[in-house]
């Protein structure tokens, strides 16, 4: 039966709640494959768990995904990398020094990525990386290598402005990273079974990380500063 065009869309009944059901299948084959894959890793986790999750049949999940492989990277890319080029420009036009930008990316990286159940694909990735070469490398190029290329501007645009002092660009992102990474891990790991009073804190950890981090390049620039004053 033809839907009559004459009428509302808000108002078309059987037939437009049938098309609304289908519309949303990749979005929530997308979630399904999120909590499978970070429940039991990537080898572990069966196309047909992750179609039954969804509500739907296996045939109906290859139809938008044709293999386990491209349903991860479709994973990836809804819920990490298919946001670098929004945060790159929020970064773009970021208004506020150049340690406020530093505090605001680890923050940020903790409240859209490390809070969320794709926090647990770094752990994934990191466990299964050996196993699947082919994986390493997307996640490598879509999300390693772009994650870096943000953090080095944020960075380079520090000592730019003279608020920041670095020997070492290539390896300096490393020391944001790093703590970050080690976050997401104990979260998925000894976090997941730690008894109640002996979790970490995320805010006060990321806190404490930028306070560190911060205090080394921003009192190097300040010396560096008052050595060419004394000149």
């Amino acid at each position: 039966m033809t839907p009559d065009k004459s009428i509302p869309l808000h108002r078309r009944e059987p037939h437009s709640k049938r098309e609304r059901r289908k519309e949303a299948r990749p979005g929530e084959l997308l979630d399904a494959a999120l909590d499978l894959f970070v429940e039991k890793g990537f080898a572990a986790t069966r196309a047909e768990e992750v179609a039954a999750r969804a509500g739907v049949s296996k045939g109906t999940l290859f139809l938008y995904f044709p293999s386990k492989e491209e349903l991860f990277k479709a994973v990836v890319r809804e819920n990490i990398s298919g946001r670098f080029q929004e945060w790159n420009q929020e970064f773009d036009t970021f208004d506020g020094s150049s340690a406020d930008m530093v505090r605001y990316c680890m923050q940020v990286w903790w409240d859209r990525v490390g809070a969320t159940r794709a926090s647990g694909i770094t752990k994934l990735i990191m466990s299964e990386a050996r196993n699947f070469p082919d994986i390493a490398a997307f996640y490598q190029q879509e999300v390693i290598k772009p994650a870096q290329e943000l953090i080095r501007k944020i960075l380079q645009r520090g000592v730019d402005r003279g608020e920041f002092t670095i020997n070492d660009m290539d390896y300096a992102h490393l020391s944001i990273v790093a703590p970050m990474v080690y976050l997401m891990m104990m979260k998925h790991s000894l976090g997941a079974c730690a008894p109640r009073g002996h979790l970490l804190d995320p805010q006060r950890y990321i806190a404490s990380q930028a306070d560190i981090l911060l205090g080394g390049m921003c009192s190097r620039a300040a010396e560096k500063r008052t050595t060419r004053k004394r000149k």
